[in-house]
């Protein structure tokens, strides 16, 4: 039987570690951000995707990472750049590796999936969007340039 992503756990930036379990029942966008990259505008749309679809049960967890070369924050300043830019107020987490040996866990699991027909979810730059149903799986994910509010994302 294939895992959910509620097998996994993360931390956020305050250092909050959370279960992907705590999340049972409800809706998830996860994806891969990078404060210096050309589609960080795209926190604005995630963020009114998320108020919108909050109480409804959607949940937005986002992953710093600096494998593109385009997240040279640490700690604090991501979240600090993410609120006071972009007015993010889904949780972000620790920033991470999204590919290789040392990414982190919930990145691996998606690695090798197979989502809406394609062969890998590896993400290949920043700003992967992976959506997961209210059962915890991967349902379909999308590119950096497929904008967050398209019709076929939400």
């Amino acid at each position: 039987m294939d895992k959910t992503i509620y097998q996994f756990t993360a931390k956020t930036l305050r250092g909050k570690e959370f279960s992907f379990n705590d999340h049972k029942g409800k809706a998830l966008i996860v994806l891969n951000i990078a404060t210096e990259c050309g589609q960080v505008y795209q926190l604005e749309k995630i963020e009114t995707i998320y108020k919108k679809y909050k109480d409804a049960g959607l949940e937005i967890i986002a992953f710093p990472s600096n494998q593109f070369s385009q997240e040279p924050r640490e700690g604090n300043s991501i979240q600090e750049f993410c609120s006071v830019n972009y007015g993010a107020t889904f949780t972000v987490c620790e920033k991470i590796n999204v590919k290789g040996d040392d990414a982190h866990p919930v990145f691996k699991f998606l690695a090798d999936k197979k989502l809406n027909g394609k062969f890998s979810a590896r993400p290949k730059w920043n700003f992967y969007k992976y959506i997961f149903d209210r059962n915890g799986n991967a349902v379909d994910y999308f590119i950096s340039y497929t904008q967050p509010d398209a019709k076929r994302v939400i």
